[in-house]
């Protein structure tokens, strides 16, 4: 009995010693169901443990957007889904301005020269980067939303609005149809 309970002992002991000697890097299974995507994809990513600022969720009231005399260029249908910066194999660094990272700072919004303080969405191809877009979701806002495109990453005509979390996106954005109107092709 006595060489047993030694021999198990031993044996707890050196797997201590080996499970604290592994390096701090820990393997991550993430479900992306990422509402800008319409596949749930599974994805393997082996991350350092470190410690990333979390994005501050503030709810401010927005700024009026700048009176400017432009016309509806193109309007098209969509559906409009949410996404953010702080998915687990995200970077966040936009394809249209690769310098403004939203994620680092948290941010959500963008100060265009012609229209003030616009919201930041991704696009496909169809809408050049820099292009303004304007539409009314009660999810979003009570008023009418202005955004820009700096962003890729969705097909046809959707949108995909940049909010604070995940959580965020999934709780208050969802994904839902909706009408846009371009009222800026690209800058």
């Amino acid at each position: 009995m006595g060489f047993k309970l030694i021999k198990f002992l031993a044996v707890l002991i050196i797997v201590l010693l080996m499970t604290s000697t592994v390096s701090e890097k820990k393997i991550f299974r993430v479900e992306n169901f990422n509402f800008n995507k319409s596949l749930g994809l599974t994805a393997m990513a082996e991350k350092d443990e470190e410690v990333k600022p979390k994005p501050k969720l503030v709810q401010k009231t927005e700024e009026p957007v700048k009176k400017v005399n432009s016309s509806v260029k193109a309007s098209y249908k969509g559906d409009l889904t949410g996404y953010s910066a702080d998915c687990p194999l995200c970077n966040g660094k936009l394809a249209c301005l690769r310098s403004y990272n939203v994620y680092k700072n948290g941010v959500t919004s963008y100060k265009d020269k012609t229209y003030g303080e616009v919201r930041i969405v991704a696009s496909s191809k169809k809408l050049p980067c820099g292009s303004i877009i304007k539409f009314d979701s009660k999810r979003v806002s009570k008023n009418t939303t202005y955004a820009i495109v700096l962003d890729r990453g969705v097909t046809g005509t959707s949108i995909d609005l940049l909010v604070p979390t995940e959580a965020y996106a999934s709780k208050y954005i969802g994904r839902s149809s909706i009408k846009y109107d371009v009222l800026r092709l690209g800058w």
